[in-house]
């Protein structure tokens, strides 16, 4: 099997991995004295004890804290511009991002706005972004995720969705890894059933996509293969009993190899496929999006033969040691989904409607197309909606 045989690797992240880690925080050499503590503007974060204790370990290690509470599951251009603003009137030296993907994704947005002039999308190098370089060096991070699920909490970016020209698109900078990042799998507990497997696959999927990228290389396949086998074996046993300590710390070390697989290789356009639907449909779960398109997705590039190795081998990975088809690959997805109850999701059940396959399809060319350059076979524009069409229910 041909991978590249070179790569570029740079994660400069501190990870403090593993249950309880979050009681070690006051212990850290902090990077600043004031912090805006970032998270979502639902109940969770307070109601299960986390943003309590997160304060507190701050305030043992002498920073004063300031709260964000405004972060909505996809984060918009409103959401990033808010919180620069409180970090600007409250003299906040550093971000904390307590929370999922959306509040880490934010948290880097509101990192380079809160020291940058002008908008977001002036600093934006896709879509309708201008793509200035960030002038002023963004305030520093740290990330103390409570879910598996994007990986953020170990790359460089962050998706924020502007809502007048329903674009989600990223900005990114090497001064956007976190300095140091916290993974306690005992914050994940309390993640419901549901949207434990739909971060869980969104995890697999970054590791999917980046094994079978162009850019696939030596490093990269070893992160994403253990990712892969770490997920596909645990996201079940996690979904079933989320206080399954074993299972959570499982997944949530495969989301975090995922993270770093994103560092190593572009990903392919399975996201930029999801990203345009819940551009326009935000309240549907990014990993439920990408969930309902991945089985015709991947048949796109088997039936092509674009990599069938590669396929076995996710395969096997996978739980199916005696796969030796690129077609096994989609028997372990499906029987990975029936596992993890979320086999039959439909997007008629977010108001999504066939007749908006063709503006989906230019949105995520227009907006996600450097995407599309990691697929090893290009998709028409005709095909890219069939996909969805194959997705529809």
């Amino acid at each position: 099997m041909e991978t590249n045989l070179m790569y570029d690797m740079y994660v400069p992240t501190r990870v403090m991995f593993g249950a309880g880690m979050l009681d070690k925080l006051n212990e850290q050499p902090m990077p600043g004295r004031r912090a805006l503590i970032v998270i979502s503007n639902g109940k969770s974060t307070r109601a299960n004890g986390y943003l309590s204790r997160t304060e507190e370990q701050l305030h043992k290690a002498g920073v004063e804290t300031v709260l964000f509470d405004g972060v909505m599951p996809n984060p918009t251009v409103s959401n990033v511009d808010a919180g620069a603003k409180a970090a600007r009137e409250h003299g906040c030296d550093f971000l904390v991002a307590l929370g999922g993907g959306s509040v880490m994704d934010c948290t880097k947005a509101i990192a380079v706005m809160a020291t940058n002039d002008g908008e977001l999308w002036d600093y934006v190098p896709i879509g309708s972004g201008k793509g200035k370089p960030i002038a002023v060096r963004p305030l520093p991070i740290i990330a103390i995720t409570t879910t598996a699920g994007t990986g953020s909490e170990t790359d460089d970016s962050g998706v924020i969705t502007r809502e007048d020209t329903f674009e989600k698109a990223f900005v990114g900078d090497a001064s956007l890894f976190p300095v140091l990042s916290i993974v306690d799998p005992e914050l994940m507990a309390s993640v419901p059933p549901t949207f434990t497997a739909y971060q869980g696959f969104d995890a697999l999927f970054h590791s999917t996509e980046g094994y079978i990228a162009r850019g696939a290389n030596l490093m990269s396949d070893m992160y994403a293969l253990t990712a892969i086998e770490n997920l596909a074996t645990y996201l079940p046993r996690a979904v079933k009993d989320g206080k399954d300590m074993e299972a959570r710390t499982h997944v949530a070390f495969g989301n975090t190899l995922s993270g770093v697989v994103m560092c190593l290789t572009l990903i392919t356009s399975e996201h930029a496929l999801e990203h345009a639907l819940s551009a326009y449909h935000p309240a549907l779960p990014h990993g439920a999006g990408l969930i309902m398109i991945s089985l015709a997705y991947y048949k796109y590039f088997i039936e092509r033969h674009a990599c069938d190795e590669r396929f076995v081998r996710m395969a096997q990975a996978m739980g199916m040691p005696e796969a030796t088809r690129p077609e096994d690959f989609l028997t372990a997805l499906t029987r990975l989904q029936e596992a993890c109850g979320v086999a039959d999701l439909k997007m008629s059940d977010y108001g999504i409607t066939p007749d908006e396959f063709e503006t989906l399809m230019r949105n995520t060319r227009e907006v996600m197309g450097i995407m599309f350059t990691s697929d090893r076979v290009q998709m028409r524009d005709e095909e890219i909606v069939r996909i969805y069409r194959e997705s529809y229910r």
